[in-house]
């Protein structure tokens, strides 16, 4: 798992007066100073993340109702339904149920030309300025012409820290969740991952 993925779950950061108050609420004497107090916590909590994703699989977690698009979809609707479920991706299914694709919304700033930018404002900044700004040509093109295929899947009998590192490796924020015959069961995000990290 990458250092990165476990500072997320880490809480939030612990000031000296928060040790010394946690060290007054426990019984009897302790022979250890706040700052190796900090050190032991962090450590055992570190050691917790790290238990828990490796025991936890995907399909605990995973939201099993997902919005998707058909690959011949015009992606104007998909845009809309993006918008309207305020989601920042999209599995694309094949007629049998099998994931095609993923559309996120870089996939849309990659076929509008500005596939540098990383937020909307910067879009927006790009579009301003004067620089390629494509829009006009999308509301022609379908589903399966700006999707990411083939895409990155997991079963869900995957673990969180297997989940976790995919999508640390490969860049991407979500991971669509197939059975054995590649149909889609479900879809497990970054966020889901670390909520999962964070509550249990």
């Amino acid at each position: 798992m990458t250092e990165k993925y476990i500072e997320a779950c880490l809480p939030v950061d612990i000031s000296d007066d928060d040790i010394y108050e946690a060290m007054r609420e426990i019984p009897g004497y302790l022979d250890i100073t706040p700052g190796d107090f900090k050190e032991v916590y962090l450590s055992a909590y570190r050691h917790a993340v790290l238990r828990l994703t490796r025991s936890v699989r995907v399909a605990e977690v995973m939201t099993k109702t997902v919005v998707s698009v058909t690959r011949k979809m015009p992606i104007n609707l998909v845009a809309e339904l993006m918008a309207e479920k305020k989601v920042s991706g999209i599995p694309v299914l094949e007629n049998d149920g099998t994931v095609a694709g993923i559309i996120s919304e870089r996939d849309f700033m990659v076929t509008m030309g500005v596939g540098g930018a990383g937020t909307f404002m910067e879009v927006i900044a790009t579009c301003l300025r004067g620089g390629s700004c494509l829009t006009a040509p999308l509301s022609e093109r379908l589903a399966e012409d700006i999707m990411t295929s083939p895409p990155v899947t997991v079963k869900p009998e995957t673990t969180l820290l297997e989940a976790a590192n995919i999508m640390a490796t490969r860049g991407i924020n979500r991971l669509p969740v197939v059975d054995d015959m590649g149909h889609m069961v479900g879809i497990a995000s970054r966020a889901d991952v670390v909520r999962s990290s964070l509550v249990r």
